[in-house]
């Protein structure tokens, strides 16, 4: 709400800008008819325009920036000319002066057009195309607020901020026209101010923008950045999952022989940024088919460990009228990228459709908190059950199967009996292990032993204590610790981790698509050999070539306790969190 006011006050301030100017005409040459037939409908035109230019400016800059990182250097340029607009008039005189005299000629002609015609529609056409030359004419102010929707990518939250900065500047327009030319000469005295705070406004962009290019602040952009990481992004998903509090839980049990409980009716799923598999679904597209809602993210671990039996059960009931969807709930900023979901899809063999939670809208809509987590909808669009965490497989599929037989399926496949998983995806060894997840941003981050803790967004050198007890870490070589993740800022950067476990696993990434981070791994001073995991070789050597979890360990003789280290030949791999099995 508070940023939602702050856009319509940016928008009603836009009418100190020279640029407005030829704006002005149009609506002062329409103020002796009367308002509702004639200045409304030129605001409202006005409006219209500038709200479909800047979802296009918005929408467009999201697509550049999710489809290359270097969006994000375009998007220091623009703030760098919206600076520049800001200090200097001359600057955004020169900016503007082909649109400034497109202003004029329109404005001498739209006042020839009005004195003939007070139509509501010849008011509103002329509105529609002075909105063409108001919206690049509010640029340097307007270009603060699409930089940032362009790199968070387009969502309601930009909607409405777009709308509240139109409702604003229509605002200040009707006034000109209520007030006629008192108002234009007291705008006259105000510029002054006007130039001052234009001026201050515009250095304290061109420290932001220094501040991002030379990497002295590492929470402006990546704040706004869906390629990086947050502390404020990061806190919501904490507010928003807290995470389980304890084991998994099964699904609402009914007495032998009855019908499983209704728990409430299926939310709609709107809000998803984009779907994968299919077009967007709707609860009413939905009735009458059985759905399995499965809440995942890729680099989550339970969740890639219950994905055998989800996609069996797909490929299993499909027939009989049941759908999965599985909807992409981000933990890390980096899952909001949907070149990597779309890869991860791909790779992790899923068919059935998914939708791209990026702004957690169906999260919210069955105000869940849990990774994995299961929703059984019956097809009459009724919650059924529900089941959070990995396990009871068997339990699930059966209330399926009662779901589609109350659905009028006859002849149903036997049961999987079962879908282990390889790979990363195969159960865990659960009962005998010792280590939790474990978080290397500092935000999240226990247990961590090096000398001095983490020191927060600023390079640092640090040293591994000697010995290390159980489920303690520690970092070596230089690392930048950030809010979710560490970055290695040198080559021989390492981390070391004393665990119980079967398998280890840790969530990387490299700075880019371009640069491949070779690793190599240790347990207890040696090679892994047989204990290596899918992403690593005998040896211990492996490369980092994609942000997503990676199985560094697969214990042959099971769950032991040992010292893991990783040590990174080349700088720049991002690192996020240790899971266990």
């Amino acid at each position: 709400m508070i940023v939602a006011i702050l856009a319509f006050l940016g928008g009603a301030l836009t009418i100190l800008s020279p640029c407005v100017l030829p704006v002005v005409p149009f609506v002062l040459a329409r103020t002796e008819q009367p308002f509702a037939r004639s200045t409304l409908p030129l605001l409202i035109g006005m409006a219209a325009t500038f709200a479909a230019i800047s979802t296009l400016a918005a929408v467009g800059g999201a697509w550049a920036v999710h489809l290359n990182e270097y969006g994000r250097l375009l998007a220091l340029v623009l703030l760098t000319l919206s600076a520049l607009a800001l200090l200097s008039r001359r600057f955004a005189d020169w900016v503007t002066r082909p649109v400034v005299a497109l202003g004029a000629r329109l404005s001498d002609q739209g006042s020839a057009r009005s004195a003939r015609s007070a139509g509501i529609l010849s008011s509103l056409l002329l509105g529609v195309a002075t909105g063409f030359l108001w919206a690049p004419c509010a640029g340097p102010i307007l270009g603060l607020i699409l930089t940032g929707a362009a790199l968070r990518g387009p969502s309601a939250a930009t909607t409405v901020l777009l709308f509240a900065y139109a409702l604003g500047a229509v605002t200040s327009l009707a006034i000109v026209a209520a007030a006629s030319t008192r108002v234009i000469a007291a705008l006259k005295r105000s510029y002054a101010a006007g130039e001052w705070l234009r001026r201050t406004l515009g250095a304290a962009v061109l420290v932001a923008v220094l501040a991002i290019a030379l990497g002295w602040d590492t929470g402006v952009l990546t704040r706004l950045s869906s390629a990086n990481t947050n502390s404020i992004e990061q806190g919501l998903i904490a507010r928003i999952n807290p995470g389980p509090a304890g084991g998994p839980v099964p699904p609402a049990a009914a007495p032998a022989g009855a019908a499983p409980p209704v728990e409430g009716e299926l939310p709609e799923l709107a809000g998803a940024v984009t779907w994968l598999n299919s077009p967007p679904l709707t609860r009413a597209a939905l009735r009458g088919k059985v759905v399995l809602i499965d809440f995942w993210t890729y680099s989550c671990i339970n969740c890639l460990r219950a994905l055998p039996y989800v996609k069996s059960w797909y490929a299993r009931y499909r027939a009989d009228g049941l759908i999965v969807i599985g909807v992409h709930a981000p933990e890390f900023a980096f899952e909001k990228n949907p070149a990597n979901v779309t890869r991860a899809v791909h790779d992790l063999g899923i068919t059935y459709p998914v939708a791209l939670d990026n702004d957690y809208a169906i999260w919210k809509a069955f105000n869940n908190q849990y990774w994995p987590a299961h929703y059984f909808v019956d097809a009459a669009g009724r919650i059924r059950g529900h089941h959070f965490g990995e396990g009871d497989y068997a339990a699930s599929e059966q209330l399926l199967r009662q779901l589609l037989t109350e659905a009028g399926a006859a002849h149903l496949p036997g049961d999987t009996g079962g879908a282990a998983g390889t790979g990363v995806e195969a159960a865990s060894d659960q009962q005998q292990v010792s280590s939790p997840e474990t978080y290397v941003g500092y935000e999240r981050a226990a247990n961590f032993a090096s000398g001095g803790g983490e020191v927060p967004d600023h390079p640092h050198a640090y040293a591994t204590p000697h010995t290390l007890q159980l489920n303690q870490w520690g970092l070596s070589g230089s690392w930048r610790v950030e809010p979710e993740r560490a970055v290695a800022t040198a080559a021989r950067a390492g981390i070391v981790f004393r665990f119980r476990a079967r398998d280890l696993h840790l969530v990387l990434g490299p700075p880019d698509a371009a640069h491949a981070i070779r690793f190599r791994v240790t347990v207890d001073g040696h090679a892994p050999g047989d204990d290596h995991g899918t992403d690593v070789k005998p040896d211990g050597t492996g490369t980092v070539t994609e942000q997503r979890l990676y199985q560094l360990l697969r214990q042959s003789g099971g769950a032991a306790e040992h010292t893991f280290a990783i040590e990174f030949l080349d700088p720049g791999v991002q690192a996020y969190s240790f899971t266990f099995g």
